[in-house]
């Protein structure tokens, strides 16, 4: 009788390595600002690109910028967001869907490990038709503590009931790539500037065939095994 085989895991960070929204962020947050008077900024845009809204949106605001006028900023901006999802739709970045099938197909557990609020994970996924290869998301409001601490990443591995060496983080950025190192994850960095992860390619669609069974030392890759 065979043993059992050990769970394995992929942990995708979304923004940035699934999907490309920079622009729509950009947009929504251009269209939330003009309504509250204030002028948007590409250049800080660029240079908070990734963090909370919580940490860079009272600078924005100036000297209007109590507690509760935040938060209601904040949630237009994603609203609009959203809305401009629905309007436009996603389209994922190279290599991303085919990496997802096969490895759901190859029997790899996945889950979403994002820094963006939870309805804005499943307005992405969702159109990107892809929510359904996911058993688990960690979202924003699922954490106390941002990228690069490792919290995100752990929290998505109990969810998944894996263990942190047996999960992949897939990651756009050196602040989750710190964050898998920390949570004992090895990564995969991907993006057009080196990222120091264990694994870096341009693109998903670059990665080697054999890519996520090499970072856990197994034989035959998702790709392979089709």
């Amino acid at each position: 009788m065979s043993m059992p085989t050990e769970p394995r895991a992929v942990l995708w960070d979304l923004d940035g390595t699934i999907v490309d929204t920079l622009e729509l962020h950009w947009q929504s947050w251009v269209e939330t600002l003009r309504q509250v008077g204030v002028e948007a900024s590409r250049e800080k845009f660029l240079a908070t690109f990734g963090q909370r809204n919580v940490a860079f949106l009272p600078a924005w605001l100036g000297e209007n910028r109590d507690s509760e006028r935040v938060a209601r900023v904040s949630e237009a901006k994603e609203a609009a967001f959203r809305r401009i999802i629905g309007e436009t739709g996603l389209t994922a970045l190279p290599g991303a869907v085919e990496w997802i099938r096969k490895l759901k197909a190859a029997g790899w557990l996945q889950a979403i490990a994002s820094s963006a609020p939870r309805l804005n994970v499943q307005a992405m996924l969702a159109a990107l038709h892809i929510d359904s290869f996911f058993q688990a998301a960690v979202a924003a409001e699922d954490v106390g503590k941002g990228k690069p601490h490792p919290e995100v990443f752990l929290k998505a591995a109990e969810k998944l009931g894996v263990p942190p060496s047996r999960c992949i983080v897939v990651e756009d950025a050196a602040a989750g790539i710190e964050a898998a190192r920390r949570a004992g994850m090895p990564s995969i960095g991907v993006g057009r500037e080196p990222l120091p992860a264990v694994l870096h390619s341009v693109s998903l669609a670059a990665l080697p065939p054999d890519a996520f069974n090499r970072l856990l030392g197994q034989g035959r890759s998702p790709a392979q095994s089709e």
